[in-house]
């Protein structure tokens, strides 16, 4: 009887401790997933409002939302994109593009394009590249990323993607590559270049035009 009082107790001490870490854990989670979501979007804000400065557009990105999936981009799930609007005319949008072809796997972007098509600018928001090498498009480690300001694809030739310029310099293009790493900065380039064509053949649809409006001519730069 001893023996069999001891198991009870020992059992029912064991389930009331699974009990209370189930709790603790359950209560944790609650407690820290609204930091965590409130962390996100306040990350997700600040990359936003860098492309597209916040006192240059009268709505909020984090509202203005859209859906897109496009193969093309990296997205094979759908992906919130956004609007920059001034006075009820979008004056940018706001594209997440993965590229694939990272040295170290996928890089996540956003990258703005200005009405007029030119890159409003360009941010990384993921990657595992090399350390001191790769990690050169962060904005922490190096301006590079900011080399896509103002620039445009050339589609006044033929169409955009045969823009040879749109590569980095080893490719024969216009954008440096980093010393020791080429594999990063070429995958990027063909990121924003793709998303560069996507706008370029969706771009009444994402500027909200009507058949009779012609393309806004201002520009929302950095």
């Amino acid at each position: 009887m001893q023996l069999f009082s001891a198991i009870k107790s020992s059992t029912l001490a064991i389930s009331l401790f699974a009990v209370v870490c189930a709790g603790v854990i359950a209560v944790t989670q609650v407690t820290t997933i609204d930091k965590i979501t409130a962390n996100e979007r306040e990350f997700k804000a600040k990359a936003l409002y860098e492309i597209v400065p916040r006192e240059s557009i009268d709505n909020q990105l984090l509202e203005d939302t859209f859906e897109i999936q496009i193969a093309e981009l990296g997205h094979h799930q759908p992906v919130m994109a956004y609007r920059a609007k001034k006075d009820g005319l979008v004056k940018a949008v706001i594209l997440p593009v993965t590229a694939p072809d990272g040295y170290s796997g996928n890089i996540n972007l956003i990258v703005g394009i200005n009405a007029n098509a030119s890159v409003a600018g360009v941010r990384v928001l993921a990657h595992k590249e090399t350390p001191g090498l790769g990690d050169k498009i962060e904005t922490k480690k190096s301006n590079w990323i900011m080399s896509f300001n103002g620039q445009s694809k050339n589609t006044g030739k033929g169409p955009s993607w045969a823009d040879k310029s749109w590569a980095v310099k080893k490719d024969g293009g216009q954008f440096d590559q980093f010393t020791g790493a080429t594999i990063t900065p070429r995958a990027v380039v063909n990121a924003v270049g793709r998303a560069l064509d996507y706008f370029a053949a969706n771009r009444a649809e994402l500027l909200q035009l009507k058949p009779e409006t012609k393309q806004p001519s201002t520009e929302v730069t950095q």
